[in-house]
């Protein structure tokens, strides 16, 4: 019996040493690119961060000082090793470009990227799911047509040129919302009421939600036309069911497991989104520093968001994971069975 139940717990631990494992991996190589990314960058951090004009006037010492400062010089290896012990320590190094810990910037700019992607991550999967359900139950009509163009046109079109399309109509020609910045210019953090902040993000956010509709809704719009043709959702009708009386209960199961996979998924597509629509907007966020660190050659500060980055992706399709079996319990079932 005492063998059983440590096989059991055995068993049970194994998926979780299992995925630990692959984000350990995933962590190790992700940082290893990015500092030969920024290795092999034709950017001189130096005459970036000090500008033209003031690096020509410096004498060879300061340049070399500074230069010794951005860690110009070390090899790629001994740079990436120095890092890594230092992480393993839990320091992510020193920003030169915003001359804080790595940590404090990303720590200060999360809330803003995570509130923006949060907000159109729902609201891109709720709005994907509920159109492609109705132009799936509606094939052939006006809706599915109007559906499938808006999801083809979206689905073409660059998110910076969609920010920019709407910062003008809304901002600038309407006046509706501000032109950019996470808050009022000229007002302390202390008086600025949650009015001001929805008010700054709704664009941002309104731009990433449509981009990531697209994918959601022809998908699910597909997945819906197989369900009601289906041999089940044919005896369903057959007794005496309406289309969405057989389909609220026994398609949207079959339906919100491949839009759950999509959604999850779309996390990475979410927050490179956020990069260009941060930088279209002057929003504060993740996105904005990263590209900063990038054209400044801040490799400490470009690490860190690329790790954050990569473990929330796989937080996502490890909580993807999670909620099939909730959604599927047959999936849960194999597993244990497993």
């Amino acid at each position: 019996m005492g063998e059983r139940r440590t096989s059991r717990a055995a068993a049970r631990l194994r998926p979780a040493l299992s995925a630990l494992l692959r984000l350990a991996l995933l962590m190790l190589a992700v940082s290893f690119v990015v500092f030969a990314l920024v290795s092999l960058s034709p950017i001189d951090p130096v005459q970036s961060n000090v500008g033209q004009a003031a690096y020509l006037s410096m004498s060879e010492a300061k340049r070399a000082q500074l230069a010794e400062y951005w860690g110009q010089g070390t090899p790629l290896l001994e740079r990436y090793l120095s890092w890594l012990g230092d992480l393993l320590r839990g320091d992510l190094g020193t920003s030169l470009r915003f001359n804080a810990p790595v940590a404090e910037v990303i720590a200060n700019r999360a809330t803003s990227s995570l509130a923006l992607m949060a907000l159109s991550w729902l609201a891109g999967g709720a709005i994907g799911l509920a159109l492609g359900l109705a132009a799936g139950m509606r094939r052939g009509s006006l809706l599915d047509r109007l559906v499938k163009g808006y999801c083809l046109v979206l689905s073409s079109t660059p998110t910076f040129w969609l920010a920019l399309l709407l910062l003008m109509l809304f901002a600038v020609r309407l006046g509706w919302f501000p032109v950019g910045f996470s808050v009022p210019i000229g007002v302390s953090e202390a008086d600025v009421t949650l009015a001001d902040a929805a008010r700054h993000i709704v664009l941002p956010a309104l731009t990433l939600s449509l981009t990531g509709v697209a994918n959601i809704a022809l998908h699910t719009r597909e997945k819906t036309i197989d369900v009601l043709e289906s041999d089940y959702m044919r005896f369903a009708r057959a007794r005496g069911l309406s289309r969405w009386q057989a389909v609220r209960r026994h398609g949207l199961r079959n339906l919100a497991l491949p839009a759950l996979t999509l959604q999850f998924a779309s996390i990475s597509e979410v927050f490179g989104g956020s990069v260009l629509v941060e930088q279209v907007f002057s929003y504060p966020g993740l996105g904005q520093a990263a590209v900063t660190a990038g054209l400044g050659g801040d490799v400490a500060l470009l690490a860190g968001i690329a790790l954050f980055s990569a473990a929330l992706v796989f937080a996502g399709n490890l909580v993807a994971n999670l909620l099939y079996g909730v959604l599927d319990p047959r999936i849960g079932r194999g597993a244990d069975h497993a």
